[in-house]
């Protein structure tokens, strides 16, 4: 097996650019970040010329995304935790590979992680993606079977992709590997979407929402305990003690809505999930991203690709994108230093110009989607080529228990 590694990826146009052949991606979530980055991923990959399918769920944005895109999206319907249907979630999956026939079959976050691991279990050429690991998100005991089973269960993939170096370090410390390499390859954001401001642009979005010049912080992601949202609310109040008139814009939804609803603070509006964010991007002074955790956020990138510095709570990929001069990295859970840092971005708009333009920059060095398709072709080659030169040993993985990954 070989050690732990990172691709970097490739240019456009360098010797990685060949179609590795058919692809299947599987994800549960059907919607937000992991399911974007599968949807954008299966165009571009596409486009390349590779024969390309979703395995997701039916009912869903992802199934309407692939629809209107031309990517064939074959129904799995997925529920989050392990349980009784995941034998049928085992045939369904099944039948969807016997149909399609993949020369690569890329699996997305935990619930995809488990159910297509224990079915293939290194016998077809297999990715596996986390998009963060599934023990960041549980306490003990669960956090400890579901860190057992990525170490037992990681030799049943070719190739386990990260998503930042953080990601890769923690693969390091709890000792996942897979059986041919793990490697880094950082999300990828639409930089023609997701593009810096020019004047004028926000004044719209600001008018709809009964808002003139007033600073802006805006958050955005799924309404739930990873996203944090509840810590931001706890800095907020130190923010309208400087700025009574500072706004708080919360953006998208999910099971946590009743309770941030409930804390009625002022001056914070929840929107709900909205079809023109690339637009608030550019209509906010500074983007926050409260995280407990992540692998790279989809969000702190779009911000970035916008030219609009990002507050963060240092997990996942923060360091190595906002701390690299992008914005502020603050200690998660420090109210104070997540206040003060969205205090100095409100009233120095130099620095946050300044810090927007170094996002952009990051953005378009690393995280261009055409360099990594580029790098996920590379590593799809890879795999195929050891299956190819003949049967790959994988070790069977201990007993999954009762441990219950969380899915993005």
């Amino acid at each position: 097996m070989q050690g732990l590694q990172q691709i970097a990826p490739r240019r456009p146009g360098g010797s990685g650019s060949a179609a590795p052949g058919a692809v299947l991606h599987v994800s549960r979530p059907g919607s937000e970040g992991v399911a974007n980055f599968v949807r954008d991923l299966s165009v571009q990959q596409s486009a390349k010329g590779e024969r390309v399918a979703i395995a997701g769920p039916p009912d869903s944005p992802l199934a309407s995304d692939a629809a209107d895109l031309g990517i064939e999206l074959l129904p799995w319907s997925a529920a989050r935790w392990p349980g009784p249907g995941s034998a049928r979630e085992l045939r369904q999956l099944t039948e969807i590979i016997e149909r399609f026939e993949p020369d690569v079959v890329h699996l997305h976050s935990a619930k995809a992680g488990v159910i297509g691991r224990l079915l293939l279990r290194g016998r077809r050429p297999t990715v596996f993606q986390p998009h963060a690991w599934s023990f960041e998100a549980a306490g003990w005991p669960v956090g400890q079977l579901a860190t057992s089973w990525e170490r037992s269960a990681g030799p049943w993939a070719d190739a386990i992709v990260m998503v930042s170096e953080g990601e890769r370090l923690t693969a390091i410390e709890q000792g996942i590997a897979a059986s041919l390499m793990n490697v880094t390859v950082p999300n990828p954001v639409d930089t023609r979407i997701f593009r810096p401001w020019t004047a004028g642009d926000g004044d719209g979005i600001r008018r709809s929402l009964g808002f003139g010049d007033e600073p802006i912080v805006a958050c955005f992601g799924r309404l739930c305990r990873q996203k944090g949202q509840d810590l931001l609310l706890d800095a907020w109040p130190l923010v309208l003690g400087e700025l009574p008139n500072a706004r708080l814009l919360l953006v998208g939804d999910g099971p946590s809505r009743p309770t941030l609803e409930a804390r009625a603070i002022a001056n914070v509006h929840m929107l709900g999930n909205r079809g023109d964010v690339a637009e608030l991007m550019r209509a906010v002074q500074v983007v926050a991203l409260p995280s407990r955790w992540e692998g790279m956020s989809l969000a702190m990138l779009e911000a970035m690709a916008s030219a609009t510095p990002v507050v963060a709570n240092n997990v996942g990929g923060v360091s190595e994108t906002v701390g690299a001069g992008a914005g502020s990295v603050v200690a998660v859970g420090d109210g104070p230093a997540m206040a003060a840092a969205l205090l100095r971005r409100l009233t120095d708009p130099a620095l946050a110009a300044s810090e927007g333009l170094r996002g952009r920059t990051i953005v378009d060095q690393s995280h261009t989607m055409a360099t990594v398709v580029d790098a996920l072709d590379e590593v799809y080659r890879s795999v195929m080529a050891v299956h190819q030169s003949g049967p790959v040993p994988h070790s069977s993985p201990a007993s999954f228990g009762s441990a219950r990954p969380v899915d993005d």
